[in-house]
């Protein structure tokens, strides 16, 4: 079974910053994309950020210039640096990976357990 834990999440306040960090586990022949969701109280799902096997990037408009995603492929770990957080970064924030567990089966899309990031004076 594969597995995604996230860490990093917590309170600050405007201005300060966060990493989150999402590690694989499990039977993983390969990952392709990774990425972060958010999900804030009374609001749809939306993406923050994701991330090619290549490296390629794309982040929502409203975090562009302040988070940035990487990975860690041997580690099987994507992390989200978040810097100049304003309240409305407030939200549970979900990491995907989507990988393969065999080779030559499809590629699905595994979740983390979310972590809350509150930000707050």
């Amino acid at each position: 079974q594969v597995q995604l834990v996230e860490s990093g999440g917590g309170l600050v306040q405007p201005g300060e910053f966060l990493r989150l960090s999402c590690a694989a586990s499990g039977r993983i022949f390969s990952i392709n994309d990774m990425g972060w969701y958010r999900q804030a109280p009374g609001k749809q799902r939306e993406l923050v950020a994701s991330i090619t096997k290549l490296g390629r990037t794309n982040y929502a408009d409203s975090t562009k210039g302040r988070f940035t995603i990487s990975r860690d492929n041997a580690k099987r770990t994507v992390y989200l640096q978040m810097n100049s957080l304003k309240f409305e970064d407030t939200a549970v924030y979900y990491c995907y990976q989507n990988l393969y567990t065999s080779w030559g089966g499809p590629s699905s899309d595994y979740w983390g357990q979310g972590t809350q990031v509150t930000v707050s004076s």
